[in-house]
């Protein structure tokens, strides 16, 4: 489900993130912003070696600031892992380890 784009994202995001029954991956960012860039093909290759196991959402930031507002996001690029509705992990910033930062957090979640 990379690629998925949450805009006007309230209830969309309620249903994709909050309600599922596995790990979610949501990647704020926007198009102006160069470490996001950077993250963008590492979100992938964990959506790819994870499969179906995780849902990936990407969230722009300037498209619909209201969820990253409420859940105090005040830097990007920020990756926030959730468990049944709840953050379990939150990664600020672009750093060279990340994949197997995030690919290792979410395979914990999994089993």
């Amino acid at each position: 489900m990379y690629g998925y784009r949450c805009s006007n994202c309230g209830h969309e995001f309620e249903i994709q993130v909050l309600k599922s029954d596995k790990p979610v991956l949501v990647d704020f960012w926007a198009t102006w912003c160069g470490p996001c860039r950077m993250i963008a093909p590492i979100v992938e290759q964990i959506r790819s070696e994870l499969g179906d196991k995780v849902t990936v959402v990407k969230m722009d930031i300037d498209e619909n600031p209201t969820v990253p507002m409420q859940l105090g996001i005040m830097s990007i690029p920020t990756v926030i892992i959730f468990k049944d509705g709840k953050p379990a992990e939150r990664t600020v910033g672009y750093r060279p380890n990340m994949k197997g930062d995030l690919k290792a957090k979410l395979e914990a979640l999994i089993s």
